[in-house]
This record gives C-alpha cells, sequence and structure tokens, in this order.
C-alpha cells in the first residue's frame, strides 16, 4: 500500500433514521472512518447494516440525520462531479452508444467537443473499449457494459469512484477479470475508490483497507487493513486468513 498522507473522505459521527408512522428506524449510528488519497477501500457488511444508505449519503443522494461527510474538507450537500458513480445496474443509455455514453458527464460540465472526444477515446482505451465506441449497450456483454460504466464515471475526472456492489450481476469469471482490470485501472489514474460489496473475497482481493460494518443500527465494527503485495491470489494461506477473519466479524 502506498503511503496516503491526506484526506479525501471523512465520515464524521454519521446518523441516519427514517422515521414512518408506526416506528422509527435507526439505519446509520455513529459512523466514523476516512479514506486517503488514491486509497482503495471496501466496506462490507451483513444485510441491513446500512451500506447502501451510507453510499447514498456519500454520493450526496440522501441527507444524513446527523454528523457529516466531507469531501477534501468540504461538507457534502449533494451531487458532484467531484464523485464518479457505478452501481450494479449499468445505467447505460439504450439509445446511446458506448462513446455518446461516455460523453454523457462531459456534455453535462460543458466541455468543447474536440477536448470531449479526446477524453472519451482515452477512456475507452483505458477500459479496453476503443474498439467499441460505435457499438449500443444491447450488444454488449455486462462486463463490457460496466466497463462503459466506469469509463463514464471516470470521464469527468473525479475526485473519489464510488462503486456500489458494480460486479454483482456479472458470472465469476467475468467478475475475476474485472477486478484485475479495475486495479490497472486504479493504479493508472491514481484514483481514490470507495468499493461498497457483500462478497469478502472481494473485498480482500481489491482494498488497502476494509471497513466491516455491523447492523441494528449500522456502524462500524472494525476496520480491517489488508497488508498482502497485490496481485492477490485467493489460494494464498494470508488470503484465506483475511476472508476467515473478516466472516468472523461479519457474522459476530
Amino acid at each position: 500500500m502506498s503511503e496516503h498522507t491526506q484526506e479525501v473522505v471523512s465520515v464524521e459521527s454519521l446518523a441516519k433514521t427514517y422515521e414512518s408512522d408506526r416506528r422509527t428506524v435507526r439505519a446509520l449510528s455513529d459512523v466514523n472512518f476516512g479514506v486517503d488519497d488514491g486509497e482503495f477501500v471496501c466496506i462490507v457488511g451483513p444485510s441491513g447494516c446500512g451500506k447502501t444508505t451510507l453510499f447514498r449519503i456519500i454520493a450526496g443522494l440522501e441527507d444524513a440525520t446527523a454528523g457529516a461527510v466531507k469531501l477534501d474538507g468540504k461538507p457534502v450537500s449533494g451531487p458532484g462531479t467531484d464523485r464518479g458513480m457505478v452501481f450494479q445496474e449499468y445505467g447505460l443509455f439504450p439509445w446511446r452508444t458506448v462513446a455518446e455514453n461516455v460523453a454523457f458527464g462531459l456534455e453535462e460540465q460543458g466541455v468543447e467537443e474536440p477536448q470531449r472526444s479526446a477524453r472519451v477515446d482515452e477512456m475507452l482505451q483505458l477500459v479496453g473499449l476503443d474498439g467499441f465506441a460505435d457499438a449500443y449497450p444491447k450488444e454488449l456483454s455486462g462486463g463490457m457494459k460496466q466497463r462503459v460504466g466506469i469509463a463514464r464515471a471516470l470521464a469527468v475526472d473525479p475526485e473519489l469512484l464510488l462503486m456500489d456492489e458494480p460486479f454483482g450481476a456479472v458470472d465469476a469469471q467475468t467478475r475475476d477479470m474485472l477486478h484485475g482490470e479495475l486495479l490497472d485501472i486504479w493504479s493508472e489514474t491514481d484514483k481514490t475508490v470507495l468499493f461498497v460489496t457483500h462478497d469478502v473475497e472481494e473485498a480482500v482481493t481489491l482494498a488497502d483497507r476494509v471497513v466491516v460494518m455491523a447492523a441494528d443500527p449500522g456502524r462500524v465494527r472494525e476496520i480491517v487493513t489488508v497488508d498482502i503485495e497485490r496481485p492477490r491470489e485467493r489460494t494464498d494461506s494470508e488470503f484465506a486468513n483475511y476472508v476467515e477473519r473478516i466472516r468472523g466479524l461479519i457474522g459476530e
């Protein structure tokens, strides 16, 4: 793990409560952690631990009840181009080509055409889809669609890449391939990544640190630093030890 100095994301005493006529649900309670510049952090936990709620608050799609999320020291108060997002559902526009999908955020930012095209070409090359610029989403496999999603998120050069179970809809073989590609992209772009998954092996494959959450209410149980050289082999005993330790924390 490279030495990170500056904290890009800080989650401070975050709480989220949902009120309904019948009851109050505490989805998150006193969640605290930070993500350093260029760090890859995964969030895991049992279902109902508030992983997606936490993700949505960091993304600016939902408000916290208490506490704050800060990006580069500034409170998050809504969505912004400083955060690129990749979801499990690919979220591509079926009527736009691959290149047009990747260009979407750049158009929203008002980036001029020649510069926009150059950036799209660069991103498609980065994710290995430079031959598919004119294809439509329906012509792509699941793994390719997710690469388009990653290219689109990175095109606007966000401070933080937020990924919510991005490989949950692809088969295991494709997922393994995408893990390697994502780590290559991460090391090439020096992006800060926050990645939500329910798959402990995926978290140990990818992360510098794993934030393990507990449920009822959602809170941080422990933060585990994965101190294994990359690329990591799932057959390695050290890898298995981390997986076992994190599964034990989730199961407690």
